[in-house]
């Protein structure tokens, strides 16, 4: 199989739903001529012409809001929020519209729309090009929010959340769009969140939504992660010798609570681990869940690994979100406790 970065394999995704039904439509900030400022959509436009590929105006409000409208007559909009910074504005159009249509309307109308962001840091953005705010949304019923951490998973993600009849909130980690190499200051990642280019099948293909993977099998302590945490994970892991089993959710709403409370079951340790702010950020859900479900098999509390509670700090940030030595010493620390 080819093997593509993620935005290859979220470009690829795009084309193949296009070229599978004409009511798939791609649009957004610079998304038609440009190809996206990240160049996920680069040839759509002049593979699909400007009818289904084109540029928004300077408007989130307004994107998601006409793509609710559209959805809602039989149109399946894929639309782009240049950064998930930017997504606040369009926030009520999401929350108020798009998650109750189906309800509201007693199933008349469905809203089938996918909202791509590139979500989290590490391309120097600072606080308005870095923000996490998956728990913004996984707290709204009518809701789908995927977290991809690999070219195969994304293009399979995607095309399932154009295919899903309901919204979809698809965060896009940008450390993870280029491969082992941050594309845009030439940057290697440090050696904790190196990936491979993913192998990516051509064509058609799913990734079922709600459902995790094991990436990493192990006895002693269980770590969910998602996004680019799934790396950090895996090298916390291996610098400190434990033998931790390492679930990526992929999809935090619906999440798949049968493998985690399967796993924790099995190693009677737990910990959670993601780059927004630690205040009831996603890993508070998550803990509250092992907790819930899991009470009579853990030998330690659940343990939270997350960003600062702060705004994004420019300066500082690898010290910011999680890196292998802060998870590290979390995952010392539940196997001693």
């Amino acid at each position: 199989m080819p093997r593509r970065t993620m935005i290859e394999a979220i470009r690829d995704a795009m084309d193949v739903s296009m070229a599978r039904d004409e009511r798939v439509i791609v649009y957004g900030e610079d998304v038609g001529f440009f190809g996206g400022v990240f160049r996920c959509t680069q040839g759509l436009q002049a593979k699909y012409g400007k009818s289904r590929c084109f540029d928004a105006p300077i408007s989130e409000s307004g994107i998601v809001g006409s793509a609710i409208g559209m959805a809602a007559y039989g149109l399946k909009p894929c639309v782009e929020v240049q950064f998930a910074d930017y997504v606040y504005p369009a926030y009520d159009q999401i929350v108020s519209e798009a998650a109750r249509l189906r309800y509201r309307s007693n199933g008349d109308f469905t809203c089938p729309i996918v909202v791509r962001m590139p979500t989290g840091g590490g391309i120097f953005g600072g606080q308005t090009h870095s923000q996490s705010p998956e728990a913004l949304f996984t707290h709204v019923s009518g809701l789908k929010v995927v977290v991809p951490s690999n070219p195969h998973d994304a293009k399979g993600l995607l095309i399932s959340s154009i295919e899903d009849p309901d919204p979809v909130i698809f965060l896009e980690p940008k450390r993870l769009y280029n491969g082992p190499f941050d594309g845009h200051h030439d940057r290697p990642v440090t050696p904790w969140s190196k990936h491979e280019l993913g192998e990516v099948a051509d064509g058609h293909y799913t990734v079922p939504l709600g459902k995790a993977v094991i990436r990493r099998a192990g006895a002693a302590v269980t770590v969910l992660a998602y996004g680019t945490m799934v790396y950090v994970a895996e090298a916390a892991a291996e610098e400190t010798g434990i033998d931790a089993e390492i679930i990526d959710l992929r999809t935090l709403l619906p999440l798949d609570l049968e493998t985690i409370v399967a796993s924790v079951n099995k190693t009677g340790r737990c910990v959670v681990v993601h780059e927004a702010t630690l205040t009831s950020g996603f890993g508070a859900e998550l803990s509250a869940l092992v907790q819930e479900h899991c009470f009579y098999h853990l030998e330690a509390p659940v343990a939270r690994v997350a960003g600062w509670d702060t705004p994004y700090p420019h300066a500082q940030e690898w010290d910011y979100f999680p890196g292998p030595a802060r998870l590290g010493r979390a995952l010392v620390e539940t196997m001693e406790a």
